[in-house]
């Protein structure tokens, strides 16, 4: 079911670096937000039309701000400088309810956290709940330099418990943190956050690729993001159909084309943003059949339940769909 959808007042907004900014956002008359866990993000409704996500970074026991951060993309897409040359204090915006696609593992013994830039925002909301809880964490994040570290007051106020170690490259990843030696042994009982530039992302994947199955956790929010892994990749497209549980409507899905595309061109209104399978926003319950996960936030368990219809196909011939 599409997320509820509020709106939202922006109490503040304060420079984190040149070109990060913090929104805090709060609801006008005062009252509660709905509850998150840490590691969630909103969708914000922009009013150019586009909608972005971004992560809340703040303490998930605070129910009366949500707090997000805005890296200004030069090469983006346009949403995040929308963002830092027009939303300002007292302004309204329409945001959706949390989603949670990044996780903490309650059955975790011990977290390991790494971070590159403005991916930072959800580890920090993590870092949060680790510091409460005081559990067993290290946490790496990594910056050019100490002028661009967003949130490095709120991250040295936080600091207790855990083990935080900065890594400033200078621009030059080769100096910063060693992704090989970090993640080289897996100790029982570890599952690891990682949150930060595409390329980051993938060294680190391809650093942690040893690791057990469902240790290791990325939140992806970019639309260079990779299509997956290459196992989900192995068969072509091929045509197959959906059907609409509400309805019994059945709906074919050529080799071509997505099943958003299919819904739209028979009259099923879907809310979509990245249409790439990191963002979440499309995510739809499926009650049988089974689904191939192209997908980069789902969880094996999520996957058990739910598929991102904007990328995800289906390896039997019928997938139904709670629509």
């Amino acid at each position: 079911m599409p997320l509820k959808k509020f709106n939202v007042r922006v109490q503040a907004v304060v420079y984190q670096t040149a070109d990060i900014k913090s929104y805090e956002l709060v609801e006008p008359q005062g009252a509660a937000l709905p509850e998150f866990s840490a590691g969630a993000h909103i969708d914000v409704h922009l009013q150019n039309g586009l909608i972005r996500q971004f992560s809340l970074c703040g303490s998930s026991l605070d129910r009366h701000v949500y707090k997000i951060g805005v890296l200004k993309e030069k090469s983006g897409t346009g949403g995040s400088e929308f963002v830092h040359e027009n939303v300002h204090v007292g302004q309204m915006l329409e945001i959706s309810e949390p989603k949670q696609m990044f996780k903490l593992n309650a059955q975790a013994d011990r977290h390991l956290l790494i971070a590159g830039g403005i991916g930072v925002t959800p580890i920090l909301a993590m870092l949060h709940t680790l510091e409460r809880e005081q559990s067993d964490y290290v946490f790496h994040y990594c910056t050019r330099a100490a002028e661009n570290t967003a949130f490095l007051s709120d991250i040295e106020a936080l600091v207790k418990h855990g083990e935080v170690h900065m890594h400033f490259d200078g621009g030059n990843p080769a100096e910063g943190l060693d992704l090989r030696a970090t993640l080289k042994r897996h100790a029982e009982g570890t599952h690891l956050y990682c949150c930060g530039p595409v390329g980051m992302m993938e060294a680190v994947k391809s650093a942690s690729d040893h690791w057990p199955s469902g240790t290791v956790h990325f939140e992806y929010f970019s639309e260079t993001s990779p299509s997956g892994d290459d196992d989900q990749q192995i068969l072509a497209d091929r045509e197959f159909q959906i059907q609409l549980s509400s309805t019994g409507e059945m709906m074919t899905v050529p080799a071509d084309m997505s099943i958003v595309e299919v819904l739209r061109a028979n009259g099923v209104f879907v809310d979509t943003s990245c249409e790439e399978g990191y963002c979440g926003t499309c995510l739809t319950r499926y009650l049988s059949g089974e689904p191939e996960h192209r997908d980069e936030v789902l969880d094996e368990e999520d996957h058990e339940d739910y598929v991102l219809i904007c990328c995800a196909r289906s390896y039997s011939d019928v997938l139904v769909l709670d629509l």
